[in-house]
């Protein structure tokens, strides 16, 4: 492709990347376009509050960007209300090709506990608020699910627990600092 092609126009034409970044690059793409990519397809989202500076790169170049996530199977999701952006596998019909994106099994109790985080986020959006919320309240709110997932409290407890670890490793609940108990709910 010649440098022209590259050339940034209104009408999203990919646009002028420096020659090589590294040693041995033939990428064609700006750094902070590639930084992009990278976080979109790392995932599991880039958020414009988070990623402040890469979120003007994602709106200067999202023609660019929606033209090369097809090359991995992928689609672009952006909602631009919220500033968050997310890859997802493209609709591909019956043809075969490779799973990229990775998949998280949930239990019943971890899509009850995102069911009430999300909850949470919409009402502390709605208030201008930060979406904060301590261990017991996550335990107090599902401690209604005991029943239908066990008998033992403290299985249950045990696992509330796992899911409040799982929500964690995939960055959606993060620990406040200054804190012992107390999460905040990242947007996902």
């Amino acid at each position: 492709m010649s440098s022209s092609e590259y050339e940034e126009t209104s009408e999203g034409a990919e646009p002028d990347s420096p020659a090589g970044l590294f040693a041995g690059d033939s990428g064609e793409l700006p750094l902070d376009t590639r930084r992009v990519l990278a976080q979109l397809l790392a995932g599991p989202s880039l958020d414009g509050r988070r990623h402040s500076k890469l979120w003007p790169a994602l709106a200067r170049d999202e023609a660019v960007i929606r033209r090369r996530l097809p090359e991995l199977f992928l689609d672009l999701v952006i909602d631009q209300d919220l500033q968050v952006a997310f890859t997802r596998q493209a609709d591909v019909g019956d043809l075969e090709t490779p799973i990229l994106l990775r998949r998280a099994q949930l239990t019943f109790l971890d899509s009850v506990l995102l069911l009430y985080l999300r909850q949470m986020l919409t009402h502390a959006d709605a208030r201008g608020e930060r979406a904060v919320v301590a261990t017991e309240e996550i335990l107090g709110h599902l401690s209604i699910y005991e029943r239908a997932v066990s008998t033992d409290r403290a299985g249950f407890i045990k696992r509330v627990h796992a899911s409040i670890e799982k929500i964690k490793k995939h960055s959606i609940l993060l620990k406040i600092r200054s804190s012992d108990n107390r999460l905040k709910y990242r947007r996902p």
